[in-house]
């Protein structure tokens, strides 16, 4: 039987030592307050999960909890006028935690208690802490409390709403409370907040010296190291408070904020400081509010969201941006024409975009890019013109659409319009040989037979004539008086670059230029060997005085054509660019001289220099002028081209 009793005695034992408490004489450990045997009264509780609940959620009541035996804070031998100098230290270390129910707003708070009873059934609840029954205590309410406050209240001196303070026998601190925190040696010794309601478990160590009479308090997160510069260190005599035997433990009250003060472990011990606690054995707070969400779900619910808002300001965005780019300027009035409307959707996306690569060329009315219309696989030619007007804008596509009627096998068709804000787009059937101009100028290009030269090449070589009638489209919305000249230098006649006003006369000094490049090779305006601005015009005029006109043809030809054709196309050309509009022929005229139904006059020997007689016309010289003073012929040609300088 005896061999029975002594394994469970013994596990009775164990069982005791190992319950959170530790007692040998004079200190103790709890790690957790499952097992232990405290005094408590009011709300005091232990939970079933080891802390020590000092309130709950009930308003206006107060809670103590105390070791349930009592200490001798004197010396055996000393008596109690020799209290002062015989008063014995002590060390206490607890881990505490404040738990409100809403974030940063919180009860009263809690303290740490040396008192000569457990009874405070006087004391009061709210303010008072559970401690004493007014601000001051009476002789039979000694008492040292280490409070942790989270109310701030005037009528005991508080500093603030999350400090720490000593108490002897009055609520009123021991000189000023300090505002919670502690001084970090990892970093110096660096000042750190703390705030005493933040949920969170905090570390207090409070170590009063019986012989000097001095009491320290610090107070630090878990898991951090004690600092070595307590928080607050205040003389206590211990003639104010101390008794031979005096019980510790702590007092918290509430008032109307639902607030939790919890104890997760403490540790005890008189004349030495108290043992450590072991964090890993302390139990866990309970949650407070919904269950927290995991860390994943924190990292990836703001990258989902953040996600989410960039891919709709990306979709508007991209929405706005496809509208800006497609956009058009369309009006009711245009439905009539319908059929000749394009969108610059597809212009946009059968040209690439008006990339470079799709580039053709620009003249003087806008640039011309190729494209195949998306569908149809149609091989277009896109013409961008700039276009301002403010009104004459239904005239403007009515003449364009009219133009787009047009059929003739030597005028490029125009097939239809876009229109955009300040932009006019012009489709045309693609010519696949492109312009002439490059047969004329291109060293790389082969050089054309004497029938095969004309301004647009189809793919057969065909000649068509392109820009038929833009330059009427500019004359609207635009002021009667003001000037707009548009082409291309060296191909506008002199009067036209001076008033900007066109006449049927100014499209035969287009053509006659046009005659002239042809069968010289050479470009209205050029340069010689030595960089001297050289006019077409001129240089064949100066041939043809000297005898030698056939000798403006173009020298690639070799020989290769029939005389009588290039002398009368060279001559027409000069009569045709004639800077004097009424000594030209009229188309009428000109065809029948190609048609070799009338000879081609000869170039009066008073035609002396293009330059000269532009610049005399500049200058108000006349026609009769010219021809009724034959000192005229005598002077020099000028080297001034008034097409070359732009005037």
């Amino acid at each position: 039987m005896l061999a029975k009793i002594v394994p469970f005695v013994a596990l009775l034992l164990l069982i005791r030592v190992a319950s959170s408490s530790a007692i040998d004489g004079d200190q103790f450990v709890y790690e957790g307050f499952t097992s232990a045997n405290l005094t408590l009264d009011g709300l005091a509780a232990v939970t079933p999960g080891g802390l020590l609940a000092l309130t709950n959620a009930t308003f206006q009541e107060k809670a103590h909890a105390f070791h349930p035996s009592p200490f001798h804070f004197l010396n055996a031998s000393s008596s109690s006028s020799a209290a002062v100098a015989q008063a014995r230290s002590f060390s206490t270390c607890f881990v505490f935690a404040i738990v409100p129910n809403y974030d940063g707003l919180s009860d009263h708070g809690l303290a740490f208690v040396v008192a000569p009873t457990t009874n405070f059934s006087a004391a009061k609840a709210g303010q008072y802490l559970g401690l004493l029954g007014g601000i001051n205590g009476t002789a039979s309410d000694r008492v040292l409390a280490v409070e942790l406050d989270t109310i701030m209240n005037p009528e005991v001196l508080d500093i603030n709403s999350n400090h720490v303070g000593v108490d002897v026998n009055s609520l009123i601190s021991e000189r000023p409370a300090q505002p919670a925190g502690y001084y970090d040696d990892a970093a110096g010794g660096a000042w750190r907040d703390l705030q005493l309601n933040s949920r969170k478990p905090m570390q207090v160590w409070v170590d009063y010296d019986g012989q000097a009479g001095q009491l320290n308090v610090t107070l630090a997160p878990v898991q951090v190291p004690k600092p070595k510069k307590p928080l607050i260190s205040v003389p206590v005599d211990p003639s104010a408070f101390m008794a031979d035997t005096m019980y510790v433990g702590f007092s918290s009250a509430t008032g109307v904020v639902v607030t939790r003060h919890y104890v997760l472990g403490w540790s005890f011990s008189l004349d030495g400081p108290a043992p450590p606690l072991d964090f890993a054995k302390l139990p866990v707070l309970p949650r407070v509010g919904p269950k927290p969400r995991s860390k994943v779900l924190d990292v990836m619910l703001p990258l989902a969201t953040a996600l989410l808002v960039a891919a709709v300001l990306a979709a508007a965005f991209l929405i706005v941006w496809r509208r800006r780019r497609y956009a058009e300027v369309r009006e009711d009035w245009e439905d009539e024409f319908g059929p000749h409307r394009f969108s610059y959707k597809d212009l946009f996306r059968a040209t690439n975009g008006f990339k470079d690569k799709n580039l053709l060329g620009a003249g003087g009315f806008g640039r011309v890019y190729k494209g195949v219309l998306p569908g149809s696989s149609l091989e277009i030619a896109v013409k961008r013109v700039s276009h301002d007007s403010r009104q004459g804008v239904r005239e403007f596509v009515a003449e364009v659409v009219s133009i787009g009627r047009l059929r003739h096998r030597n005028l490029v068709q125009l097939l239809g319009y876009c229109r955009r804000q300040g932009e006019l787009l012009l489709v045309y059937d693609y010519m696949a040989n492109g312009s002439l101009d490059k047969y004329l100028h291109d060293q790389q290009m082969p050089t054309l037979s004497w029938h095969e030269s004309n301004v647009l090449l189809d793919h057969e070589m065909n000649g068509r004539l392109g820009d038929f009638g833009l330059a009427r489209l500019y004359d609207h919305g635009t002021d009667p008086q003001t000037t707009h000249v548009v082409g291309t230098m060296g191909y506008l006649a002199p009067e036209l670059v001076r008033t900007g006003k066109a006449a049927p006369l100014t499209d035969v000094f287009s053509f006659g230029v046009f005659l002239l490049e042809v069968a010289c090779g050479r470009r209205p305006i050029d340069r010689d060997d030595h960089n001297n601005r050289v006019v077409l015009v001129d240089r064949v005029i100066e041939h043809h005085r000297n005898g030698s006109i056939l000798d403006a043809v173009d020298p690639r030809l070799v020989g290769k054509y029939e005389t009588e054709e290039a002398t009368l196309v060279l001559k027409l050309g000069l009569m045709c660019a004639h800077p004097f509009p009424n000594v030209r022929p009229g188309m009428r005229r000109v065809t029948q001289y190609l048609d070799s139904d009338q000879p081609v006059p000869d170039v009066s020997p008073s035609y002396v220099s293009y330059s000269m007689m532009s610049l005399m016309q500049s200058k108000g010289f006349d026609s009769y002028a010219m021809s009724s003073n034959p000192s005229m012929t005598s002077i020099g040609v000028s080297s001034v081209s008034v097409l070359s300088e732009g005037r």
